[in-house]
C-alpha cells in the first residue's frame, strides 16, 4: 500500500512568516506537519502556500490524491477580498468539492466557514489571546468522534480576533465559550465532511509565547499587557512551563489546566481527525 499523504494549507503570507520565524517560532504549516507525522508516522505530508499569489496550488485530481487536508492559523482576515484570502477561499472549496476530509485550526475554521457559505466577522468582543477559557461541548459536541476522550469543558491555546457569525449550510456547532459562540463545528457537503476548531490543538507553549512576543506592541494597545516586560515575563513563564509541564506554580498562576499541559490531550482533535476520518477515508478509496 501507498504511504498515507497529506496536505498542509499554509494560511499566513510570506511576511507573518517570515517575522514569526525571526521572534524564534516555526512557520505554521511546518509545525502543522511535524505534528501529523507524529501521528501517522510514514505519512508523506505536503504543503501548500496559497497566500502567495505566484505559488503552483494542486487541482481537483490531485486533492483528490490526498487523505487528508489540514488547515493552519493565519494572520489574515477572510471577510478582506484581496488575492491572498481569495486564493485560499478557492482552493479549499476545491478541497470540499474533491471529498477530502478535511480540518482547520482558527483561521482554518473561518476559512472553511466561508468557502461553505457562512461569514466570518471581527469579533465585537475583542481578541482571544493565550488560552480560550471554559470551552463547552454541545449536546452534539459531547457524542460527536472529534472529542473522543475529551473532557466537557477545557482550555486551549489560542489567538485569534475574528469570529464565525454565521453558519454554512450543513455546519453544527461542536463546542463554544463566552469569547466566541462557535469554538468549533462540523461542515457536512455532498461529498465529504470537513472538522474546524477556532483554538490551536498543534500549538506547544512556546509556539504562544513566540506570538505574544511578536504581536506584543498591540497586545499592549489592546490591554492586555501593561508593557514589553510584562510580555516578556509571560513569555518566559510559557517557554519554562512548556520544557516543564509539572511545574505546579506556573500552571497554577495562570490557570493552564492538563488539557493543555497533556500533550495526548491537547492534539486528540487532531488525532481524531485522522483515526475517524483520514484512515477510513483512505480505505474507501482503496489506498489503505
Amino acid at each position: 500500500m501507498p504511504s498515507p499523504r497529506l496536505l498542509v494549507i499554509e494560511g499566513n503570507n510570506r511576511k507573518t512568516m517570515a517575522e514569526h520565524v525571526a521572534a524564534g517560532g516555526i512557520e505554521a504549516s511546518q509545525g502543522y506537519s511535524n505534528l501529523l507525522r507524529e501521528l501517522l508516522p510514514g505519512a508523506i505530508v505536503d504543503i501548500a502556500y496559497p497566500a502567495d499569489t505566484t505559488a503552483l496550488l494542486p487541482d481537483g485530481q490531485a486533492l483528490e490524491g490526498y487523505d487528508g487536508v489540514a488547515i493552519t492559523g493565519s494572520g489574515l482576515h477572510v471577510y478582506e477580498s484581496n488575492p491572498e484570502v481569495t486564493r485560499q477561499v478557492e482552493l479549499v472549496r476545491a478541497v470540499l468539492d474533491a471529498g477530502t476530509p478535511v480540518f482547520g485550526s482558527c483561521w482554518g475554521l473561518q476559512v472553511l466557514t466561508t468557502a461553505a457559505g457562512g461569514t466570518v466577522r471581527r469579533n465585537p468582543q475583542g481578541r482571544e489571546i493565550g488560552f480560550g477559557r471554559g470551552i463547552r461541548l454541545t449536546d452534539v459536541g459531547r457524542r460527536h468522534p472529534m472529542y473522543a476522550g475529551k473532557m466537557d469543558v477545557f482550555n486551549a491555546p489560542t489567538v485569534h480576533l475574528d469570529e464565525v457569525v454565521t453558519l454554512a449550510p450543513n455546519m453544527t456547532v461542536l463546542a463554544s465559550n463566552a469569547a466566541s459562540t462557535v469554538q468549533s463545528a462540523e461542515i457536512k457537503t455532498p461529498k465529504g465532511t470537513a472538522w474546524g476548531v477556532q483554538y490551536h490543538p498543534e500549538y506547544p507553549l512556546r509556539e504562544v509565547a513566540v506570538i505574544v512576543r511578536r504581536i506584543g506592541p498591540r497586545l499592549i494597545e489592546e490591554g492586555f499587557f501593561l508593557n514589553t516586560g510584562d510580555i516578556g515575563a509571560f513569555a518566559e513563564d510559557l517557554d519554562a512551563l512548556g520544557k516543564d509541564p509539572a511545574n505546579k506554580r506556573l500552571a497554577w498562576r495562570y490557570g493552564i489546566s492538563k488539557n493543555v499541559l497533556d500533550k495526548k490531550l491537547r492534539v486528540s482533535e487532531v488525532a481524531n481527525w485522522i483515526e475517524f476520518q483520514v484512515l477510513p477515508t483512505r480505505v474507501k478509496r482503496g489506498r489503505g
